[in-house]
């Protein structure tokens, strides 16, 4: 994806700032946005794994869906 920037500088001609079209923007944003819905449902995933595999090593008891929904 080729995004029109426009860099804004200091006097010394260091760079300050970069600027973007906001539709350009809008598209960062949601992509940013898919990105980190992605990664929390990973990490959900991955939680989940490993309280699974947890579980299957101890011999305590163990919830069924009915009990875990009714909780909520």
């Amino acid at each position: 994806m080729k995004i029109p920037v426009q860099y804004v500088s200091d006097i010394n001609g260091n760079p300050q700032a970069v600027q973007l079209p906001l539709s350009e923007w809008n598209k960062v944003l949601n992509k940013l946005k898919k990105y980190e819905q992605a990664l929390k449902l990973r990490s959900d995933l991955q939680e989940a794994h490993d309280q699974v595999a947890a579980m299957r090593k101890t011999k305590a008891r163990k919830q069924d869906l009915n009990e875990f929904l009714n909780e909520l």
